[in-house]
């Protein structure tokens, strides 16, 4: 029988009660287990010799009152077991757990077949200690996660699995790269069918963020490009051997002077004017076609570009395989 118990919580005398029960199932449980383990044990000749060397007495009394009787001492067991298996069953259909009212023995097919008093099936009955067990840490009655043997099975078990999972993505990662050699022609495929049906979008995207890029570097760097702009007209004027001449007429400083000022404004108002103009069709227009254009040639592919292509991935896979094959539970044990 399975109830819903409020873990921790202040429980019904109902609630007891199915508690209670639970407790006197699994008590029950255990005494059967031990005693088919050890009528198991006294079918082994030397076992069974050895018992009635030590005591006569019991050996005879267990002969005759319990080995003799053994079929029908676990009937009792059994009939306890089905009248659980009922009473669960019933509770289940009250409490409306499962989809459909026969769903309860498939999802409990252990204490089904545990009720079976065949020798074979009457160790399935074990598995109800488990998930008693379950139940009890569950509503808070006991802690298995502190006991030393749950921890070291939890131990062993995240081991194990790390290692078998280890394992099983490495042959998968190497069955990758294999398929990768195999292919041929993995940058035409990938071109052909993931990228150019999304062209249209990657090319949107990637002019999106251009006309991203072109804007906030323009106003984060505004007064840094003014400056390099005046600088730079500033060096070439200084160069140039016409400036230089007019330097040495009267007035002449003067007018370079303004000159400079001049071009460097008109310079710096030009990329200014260039750079607030991004956000206009005709400019969005060019970068697509620049977007477009770029785009078509780096998905060019050749014999070179399939090689470059399929050794990266396999590299890649490769660094991945080793990363895996790391055992990370020496880290956490050690």
């Amino acid at each position: 029988m399975r109830s819903t118990l409020p873990p921790r919580a202040e429980r019904t005398p109902r609630e007891n009660a199915l508690l209670a029960w639970d407790l006197f199932i699994m008590a029950l449980v255990i005494v059967n287990l031990a005693l088919l383990l050890f009528d198991s044990l006294f079918l082994v000749g030397p076992l069974n010799d050895a018992f009635a060397a030590v005591a006569p007495g019991l050996h005879r009394a267990y002969t005759e009152n319990i080995h003799a009787n053994f079929f029908s001492i676990d009937l009792v067991f059994v009939s306890i077991f089905v009248f659980d298996v009922l009473l669960g069953w019933g509770m289940a259909i009250a409490e409306r757990r499962y989809h459909r009212w026969f769903f309860y023995p498939f999802v409990h097919w252990y204490d089904v077949l545990g009720c079976i008093p065949l020798a074979g099936l009457r160790w399935l009955r074990a598995l109800r200690i488990f998930s008693l067990m379950f139940r009890l840490q569950r509503l808070g009655l006991i802690d298995v996660r502190h006991w030393s043997l749950f921890q070291i099975l939890a131990k062993y078990y995240e081991i194990a699995l790390e290692e078998l999972s280890d394992r099983v993505a490495i042959r998968l990662i190497g069955n990758v790269q294999d398929e990768v050699r195999r292919s041929g022609a993995l940058s035409g495929r990938l071109v052909n069918e993931i990228l150019m049906p999304r062209k249209e979008q990657l090319v949107e995207e990637l002019t999106q963020r251009l006309q991203s890029i072109l804007s906030d570097g323009y106003s984060d760097n505004r007064a840094l490009i003014a400056r390099y702009i005046s600088a730079l007209v500033g060096r070439t004027m200084n160069e140039n051997p016409e400036i230089q001449r007019l330097r040495r007429l009267p007035f002449g400083d003067s007018m370079t002077n303004a000159l400079d000022q001049t071009i460097s404004g008109v310079a710096a108002q030009l990329v200014h004017e260039a750079v607030t103009s991004l956000e206009s069709p005709e400019f969005k227009e060019l970068l697509q076609n620049l977007a477009d254009s770029g785009f078509d040639v780096m998905l060019e592919t050749d014999q070179r570009t399939n090689q470059i292509t399929e050794q990266v991935l396999i590299d890649s896979l490769e660094l991945i395989k080793e990363q895996v094959a790391v055992k990370q539970w020496q880290n956490r044990y050690n």
